[in-house]
């Protein structure tokens, strides 16, 4: 292994960060140069009320990290960029129209009717291997449409290609982010022309798509003037599931994991996608990962519970200690189970309310206290990450022999714990930083600093940090 360095952008749906990763004897060290908020703002864009993401903002405090990066690190050989996925910037003539809305919108309610009315779900789900989510692209993309945002010789990029083209003018769609939209073809792992002319969208609407590893070029002159050096940008796997993946510590190919942020995503890693009608069925979803691998998995509504909820409180007056909570609720003796997936639950507001609803309903005591609401919350997302790693090793045929917890929830003793009790299998927490791990890792193969399969990148994690294991209690 070269001695030698790497910047990763590593943006979420509540925060983002700048972080240098550094390569040494046969081990990566990361450090977080820069942190900033991602908060989502409710505007007016002549009279269409929204919810967007801040974009500018972002590419700001971004740019702020890199130049805190190369002063750390003078020599770096390249800049990597991960975000979350979904949701997308319109450009007309290289320009953004506005500030990309949020996925939490609730636009895309009317998207969802207008796509099924042209192509029915169980097509798309045939063609495109995307599991159902109001939220999805391709029911955002049809709810511009129809409200007439959406014109010929536009462009659609997301949000991590959207900033790679402001750092290097170029633009591309790299395909683990792109194959979240519902608009590839899963066959051809090209964009899917059938389902771009059927929903009526111009098939220019859609930049090239690039793999993982792709040199994407280097900064724009104006770029480099505010950063203070001259850096290659990178393509990683660009959306933040797909690095984090690459950064599952696995010591062999049996086991599952559940990437634990602001949402969890629970699920395997296959050869080749699942595309039974008993997946349909089941809303699992195939999207790409590095090296060709799938990754069949279920979106499951994550920490958004805890930090909606906590929201919710300290507008109330309350002064909230999340590990000091976490700590209480671990000491009671049980907590109620909701589904932590049911659709009430997706957008802001007042989070213990729809959690009590939600135990109303499914016959379960009504959480009182903020522990008791801490505690369901636990349960209940341990419940869905052990039912979900149950679920695709059936619909797979894979064999699971551990589950892995990476990113934020690998923090979180009480969740660990509980999902190891409810799976009956071994949870092996961390890193938290997967997402940064294996944008770094992609950089670093890039430009031969080191070399081998996924297997052997991921070598490299276990020989650089410290996993916490938890076992089934009865």
């Amino acid at each position: 292994m070269t001695r030698a360095a790497v910047a990763a952008i590593d943006l979420g749906a509540t925060s983002g960060r700048v972080v240098v990763g550094r390569f040494d004897a046969d081990a990566v060290r990361l450090d977080v140069v820069e942190r900033f908020l991602n908060n989502p703002v409710r505007c007016w864009e002549g009279t269409t009320d929204g919810l967007h993401w801040n974009v500018l903002e972002l590419f700001r405090s971004a740019l702020v990290g890199l130049r805190k990066a190369v002063i750390d690190e003078p020599d770096l050989r390249s800049i990597g960029i991960d975000a979350w996925g979904l949701d997308y910037g319109l450009l007309r003539g290289g320009a953004l129209l506005s500030n990309p809305y949020s996925h939490r919108d609730e636009r895309t309610i009317e998207g969802v009717r207008a796509t099924h009315e042209l192509i029915p779900q169980k097509e798309l789900y045939a063609a495109s291997g995307i599991q159902f989510m109001p939220i999805n692209t391709v029911y955002q993309f049809t709810a511009d449409r129809l409200a007439g945002r959406v014109q010929a010789g536009d462009t659609a990029l997301l949000i991590p290609d959207l900033m790679g083209y402001w750092l290097t003018g170029v633009p591309v769609a790299e395909h683990t982010n792109a194959s979240t939209t519902g608009l590839l073809d899963i066959h051809t792992r090209g964009w899917s022309t059938e389902i771009a002319n059927r929903l009526g969208f111009a098939a220019s609407l859609f930049p090239q798509l690039v793999e993982p590893g792709t040199m994407l070029g280097p900064l724009l002159p104006t770029v480099q003037a505010e950063v203070g050096g001259q850096i290659p940008v990178v393509t990683v796997g660009s959306h933040d599931t797909a690095s984090a993946v690459v950064g599952v510590p696995a010591r062999d190919d049996e086991f599952a994991y559940v990437s634990c942020g602001t949402w969890a995503l629970a699920g395997v890693e296959l050869e080749r996608p699942v595309l039974s009608e008993a997946a349909r069925v089941a809303n699992f979803t195939n999207e790409s990962g590095l090296d060709g691998r799938i990754r069949f998995l279920q979106n499951i509504t994550g920490l958004w519970l805890q930090s909606e909820s906590i929201r919710t409180w300290e507008r109330a007056g309350l002064q909230i200690d999340l590990p000091a909570l976490i700590r209480e609720a671990a000491a009671l003796r049980r907590g109620s189970v909701f589904d932590a997936n049911d659709p009430r639950l997706l957008t802001p507001g007042d989070m213990p309310a729809r959690i009590a609803q939600c135990c109303v309903e499914a016959n379960q005591p009504v959480p009182r206290t903020l522990a008791e609401v801490t505690r369901a919350i636990n349960e209940s997302l341990a419940e869905a990450f052990a039912h979900t790693v149950r679920t695709a090793s059936e619909l797979s045929g894979k064999t699971v022999r551990a589950i892995h917890i990476v990113g934020g929830g690998s923090q979180n003793a009480l969740l660990c714990q509980l999902t190891a009790d409810r799976s009956g299998l071994p949870v092996i927490a961390g890193p938290v930083e997967a997402t940064a791990l294996g944008n770094v890792l992609v950089q670093a193969r890039t430009g031969r600093l080191i070399s081998g399969s996924l297997e052997a990148m991921r070598s490299v994690i276990t020989r650089s940090v410290t996993l916490q294991h938890y076992a089934p209690r009865g």
